[in-house]
């Protein structure tokens, strides 16, 4: 009897372990595997399977080590140089999201450079080094004083579990949850002898509102490129400081014909004043995003292979991406039911 209420009080692990094996399945499909002579050297399977029994025997990061096991290529590619930071199991469980796009959650976790807690700690805030997503970077936002701790935040997220495994070229660190996505503005220009760094546009540099207009107007977004266009003084008196844009770009509609005070919130209502690209969205979770109308915010959902913000699927990812500014088209306008009461 007591092994039977034993076994039923974790029912409720059975779901996600279902998903997770379907996930671990999928990435060990999807994940090119090499064997060419120019592919990285059998020690770097070993330094994974090595690690993975690490973690194993810490506790914590089961998921991480049985993708360490199974798809080591997932975190190291060409050479064995690379750093992982490992997501605790409770904060993956709590994760829902479908297998492709957890593969490249994984990658964004990961760097092709080998970088010891002791390496970390030589770096200033705002240092920047790529992921193994294309074009992807983390920041080192904070760190503390070897002396009182050596506490290292990466992206705002504490490194737990630093030098987790540390073995020749290869490093694993645990983290309490993924990474939050990060604006481009917050990496610094180091010198020139640092490699792998992101360096920022001019802060002074504006955005290029007349390109986005021309772009959406481009690639059939004609309403919102023409609705955009009208309200772009009122934008750039309220917001002359912004760096950087992430655009919600709605199919045509009837909307340009909304009185003038309503067509400015709802355009503003499908902006945001930071830069955005799809995967960043998926790390950012069940969150709000800010948006250039004050006090009101979207709502990122994710349902099967799909992202959603406020009801509206993301069709068209990514479509243009710059350091300054991404546009993403959604399949319906925002709902502004919520505000437009409050229009004068």
């Amino acid at each position: 009897m007591a092994d039977s209420t034993s076994t039923c009080s974790h029912w409720w692990h059975a779901p996600f372990y279902l998903a997770m094996s379907l996930t671990l399945a999928f990435i060990s499909i999807s994940t090119p595997h090499h064997s060419g002579p120019d592919n990285h050297s059998p020690s770097g399977h070993m330094l994974a399977l090595n690690a993975s029994m690490a973690l194993r025997a810490h506790g914590g990061f089961s998921t991480i080590a049985t993708l360490l096991q199974i798809s080591p290529d997932l975190f190291i590619i060409s050479k064995p140089e690379s750093t992982l930071f490992a997501i605790q199991d409770s904060a993956i469980s709590n994760l829902s999201i479908p297998p492709w796009a957890m593969r490249q959650l994984l990658r964004y976790h990961a760097t092709p450079s080998t970088l010891p807690a002791a390496e970390l700690l030589k770096k200033p805030p705002g240092f920047c080094f790529p992921t193994l997503l294309q074009d992807k970077n983390l920041a080192i936002t904070k760190i503390n004083d070897a002396k009182t701790g050596s506490n290292i935040m990466i992206n705002n997220v504490l490194v737990s579990h630093p030098d987790l495994f540390l073995q020749g070229p290869f490093a694993v660190h645990g983290v309490l949850r993924p990474f939050d996505p990060i604006s481009p503005d917050v990496c610094i220009n180091v010198s020139a002898a640092e490699t792998n760094i992101l360096v920022p546009s001019n802060p002074t540099d504006n955005i290029e509102w007349n390109i986005i207009v021309r772009i959406l107007s481009s690639h059939g977004f004609v309403s919102f490129a023409i609705g955009l266009n009208s309200i772009l003084d009122g934008i750039l008196e309220d917001y002359n400081n912004l760096r950087c844009v992430t655009v919600f770009a709605p199919p045509n509609s009837g909307f340009i014909s909304s009185p003038s005070p309503f067509l400015e919130r709802i355009v503003r209502l499908h902006i945001l004043p930071r830069r955005f690209t799809h995967v960043e969205l998926l790390a950012a979770g069940n969150s709000s995003l800010k948006t250039l109308v004050p006090g009101y915010g979207l709502k990122i959902n994710t349902y099967m292979e799909f992202l959603e913000i406020n009801g509206a699927e993301i069709s068209r990812p990514d479509f243009f991406l710059s350091k300054k500014f991404v546009i993403h088209g959604i399949s319906k306008c925002f709902d502004s039911d919520e505000f437009s009461s409050s229009l004068r």
